[in-house]
């Protein structure tokens, strides 16, 4: 009998929230036809994304199980969840929710079609209490189109003939079909109409409710299983029209699921088939090498090779709504650029380059590439991270030296290379903000990465013939690198003290306050979000970062400084766990859970990662003690969860089952963390090679083994030197021509010295100080010629003094 429609009640909604973002699954099809991706946690769908990589669309999909009595029951709350994949290295898996009960067991198989843009699962329905017929099956769908969860229209319709769940928002549509007839199916606002309430509160669907406009919705459908027919195919179909998420629907299923199978194991059985052999296995048997490439792989843009973002992930997402747009499936180039090396050390040189070739479409006029993007490169965050700008001349390098990027093809990215290496030296090297995204200043970390970068971009300029431009990036390198301890390295604090040491690398330092610039001189200062979670002094806050100092072959590792640093990173950063050791970010990080378990919500409490004990093997791995690595290989990869992904962070604190929160295992933040599965690929690699893969040979060369010093102390706008060292020469580098007038008797002689502008439009002029007295002054001003100006500020440096600027 024919139903009248009504208006759900509700309308819009509860306010949307996004799903947890502890992955135990992630997927792809390899196949550009495809172009949706999948995440799955607690034994269902989650996120799904189309048609781009950085486009969630779905916020879960699970179905709810009824019986007899006013039986209820959901089986992403009341199932135990066991999952596997397919096989080593492909991301389709096999999903088993056993009832907490006993009353039923749901074994599911999920895949992308290779062939067009729809998410398959197979489900077998199997009555462990009762009989068959004693339950009903509804799956429970939630749109949230585009990144958003309100605004969406979700219906009851039907596709040539046959009835279709349906919903659309912001230019896009899905479609859920089943292979076995949908029974009562209705659309409802969430919180109030949809079909958890109805079936909790009544035990059934009201058919009625055929249509919830511009909300938070959710579409619910029985699926029509008998007591004979137990298995069922739902279809997912996605696409720009109603009708055409329904056609590529129903296409699936007349398909059928195992040809679909067959295609999508073939495409990543043919890509892990090119990369080396490092697998590896977890008492779990899980192959983790082929999980961390199947994790990189699946990061990856079709529509926009070369693209790939952070995680298919929004952290701690069911505390987080439409005002959190980009979760973490942005793109950053600095976790592209170490997805490139993952890639690399695997052996997928291809990908790599093309990374390379993204990073390239993306450089901005300027020579900077964006904080965070989206897969178009439009900007997300408006910061800019120097080590950012930098490493992508790290990774051309990488692949130059691996013979990948031969002179010819070298010189299409000239231009790029230029940019990037303009942007650092005009930049740097204090740091929009470290590698965190929080504070502003000279941090280890990124002064590591802006050397070595400089390093090689002056090997890749040579290379393509542009010697005087390479000579003056190794001089700015070298100057940088003498300043490494006067700028980072802190002595004779309590923490010294406390861990019998000399002194330590701090993990930032804040640049001075004088160093702001003159706007006549072009110096922009760098926009920076607020300070970071903690009120310490600078001096006392370190960080593992500063072990990049030994990562990019700037100091040995047996240098007494860094061991004097690891044994205060030890005292304060690392944290033992039933895995191993991991490490925090840094003593007084906000970025975490708070104490109660409570989400981050802009404060909170840093948890350890995963991440930084691979970077510790590899710092033991640069100091000799390959036993170390491998102990510390384990740790990382025993922070996994069962399907072999990596968190962002584990949780430290006594088990909160409540909260879901157990001591060692994965936190609310993100998972996977596609930066953790390419450090663990680089480190896989590392120990089969027996030395660091990724540590750029330059500084080694120059600084540890050659022990370059430089001739020069610069002075710049964005830093200003009080003191100059004797027998230094002092080189004046500004942004616009100026004269620079100076005097080494208080203005009782004075001499003019002209800029000269170079290759990178820097203006440099070298004032002849070597023989300068020790203690003497050198007071200096500037006359701009482009406005006619005087600065009308004199600047004063001494000679043969300790550099305190």
């Amino acid at each position: 009998m024919a139903v009248t429609p009504i208006v759900p009640p509700g309308a819009p909604g509860i306010p949307a929230r996004w799903t947890s973002s502890a992955k135990s699954g992630v997927g792809t099809s390899l196949s550009p036809a495809g172009h949706i991706w999948f995440t799955i946690s607690h034994g269902i769908l989650n996120e799904v994304y189309y048609p781009r990589l950085d486009s969630a669309c779905t916020r879960d999909l699970g179905l709810i199980v009824t019986g007899p009595g006013g039986y209820f029951s959901e089986e992403k709350r009341d199932a135990a969840h066991e999952i596997e994949p397919f096989e080593a290295g492909v991301p389709a898996y096999r999903l088993v929710n056993t009832a907490g009960d006993g009353a039923y067991r749901i074994e599911k198989r999920i895949l992308c079609d290779p062939a067009r843009p729809v998410l398959l699962q197979e489900i077998t329905f199997t009555a462990l209490k009762g009989a068959p017929d004693d339950y009903r099956v509804y799956a429970l769908l939630a749109p949230h189109l585009v990144n958003a969860g309100m605004g969406n229209t979700a219906w009851v319709g039907d596709h040539k003939g046959k009835p279709v769940l349906i919903a659309s928002g912001r230019g896009s549509c899905l479609a859920l079909a089943s292979s076995l007839p949908w029974r009562d199916c209705s659309a409802g606002y969430v919180g109030f109409s949809d079909g958890w309430q109805q079936l909790n509160h009544t035990g059934i669907l009201d058919p009625a409710y055929q249509r919830a406009e511009d909300g938070n919705v959710a579409l619910t459908g029985e699926i029509g299983f008998t007591s004979t027919t137990t298995k069922a195919v739902l279809a997912l179909g996605f696409g720009a029209t109603p009708d055409e998420a329904a056609k590529n629907a129903f296409a699936s299923l007349k398909r059928g699921f195992e040809p679909a199978a067959k295609a999508y194991v073939q495409n990543w059985r043919k890509w892990q088939a090119r990369l080396l052999p490092l697998d590896r296995h977890a008492a779990s048997g899980i192959n983790t090498y082929r999980a961390s490439t199947s994790v990189l792989a699946t990061h990856r843009s079709t529509a926009m090779p070369g693209a790939a973002v952070a995680s298919l992930s929004i952290p701690w997402g069911f505390n987080k709504g439409d005002d959190d747009l980009g979760g973490y499936h942005l793109v950053w180039p600095r976790d592209l650029v170490e997805t490139a090396g993952g890639f690399l050390a695997a052996g997928d040189a291809a990908s790599a380059l093309q990374i390379l070739e993204y990073l390239r479409a993306i450089q901005q006029t300027d020579g900077h590439w964006p904080q965070n993007a989206w897969l178009d490169g439009s900007a997300y965050w408006p910061g800019i991270q120097m080590d950012e700008c930098a490493f992508p001349l790290l990774l051309a390098d990488a692949l130059h030296r691996a013979g990948h990027l031969p002179r010819a093809r070298l010189a299409t990215f000239l231009p790029m290379i230029e940019r990037a290496a303009t942007y650092v030296v005009r930049n740097g090297p204090v740091t929009g903000e470290d590698r965190w995204e929080e504070d502003a200043g000279y941090s280890p970390f990124t002064l590591a990465v802006e050397i070595a970068a400089l390093l090689a971009a002056a090997d890749l300029l040579d290379a393509c013939g542009k010697k005087d431009e390479a000579t003056y990036l190794r001089e700015t390198s070298d100057g940088w690198n003498d300043q490494l301890e006067r700028w980072t390295y802190a002595t004779d604090t309590a923490i010294c003290r406390a861990a019998g040491v000399e002194g330590y690398y701090v993990r930032i330092a804040p640049p001075d306050s004088a160093e702001a610039g003159s706007p006549k001189d072009g110096y922009v200062p760098i926009k920076n979000r607020p300070p970071g979670d903690t009120d310490r002094p600078a001096q006392e806050i370190v960080s593992p970062d500063a072990l990049a100092l030994v990562r990019f072959g700037l100091r040995s590792a047996d240098d007494p400084r860094i061991v004097d640093t690891v044994k205060v990173i030890d005292a304060q950063l690392r944290c033992a766990l039933p895995q191993g050791p991991l490490w925090y970010r840094y003593n007084g990080d906000g970025y975490g859970e708070h104490q109660d378990g409570t989400p981050f919500d802009g404060t909170g409490q840093g948890r350890p990662w995963p991440l930084l004990a691979g970077e510790r093997a590899h710092y033991e791995l640069a100091a000799g003690r390959k036993d170390e690595a491998a102990n510390l290989l384990k740790a990382l990869e025993d922070s996994a969860e069962p399907g072999g992904l990596l968190p962002e962070q584990v949780w430290d604190g006594a088990d909160l089952p409540e909260r879901q929160l157990l001591h060692g295992r994965p936190s609310g933040s993100a998972m996977p963390l596609v930066w953790a599965h390419s450090e663990h690929i680089k480190l896989l690699r590392s120990l089969r090679d027996g030395a660091v893969f990724d540590m750029p040979p330059q500084g080694v060369k120059r600084y540890i083994e050659a022990k370059t010093v430089s001739p020069f102390r610069t002075w710049r706008f964005n830093n200003k030197i009080r003191a100059l060292p004797e027998g230094k020469t002092l080189r004046i580098e500004l942004l616009a021509a100026a004269t620079v007038h100076w005097s080494t008797d208080n203005w009782a002689t004075a001499h003019d010295s002209q800029t000269v502008e170079n290759a990178f439009g820097i203006h440099l002029a070298d004032l002849p100080t070597t023989s300068l007295p020790e203690g003497s002054a050198l007071i200096f001003t500037f006359f701009w010629p482009g406005t006619g100006d005087w600065e009308n500020v004199d600047f004063s440096v001494t000679s043969g003094e300790r550099d305190s600027g």
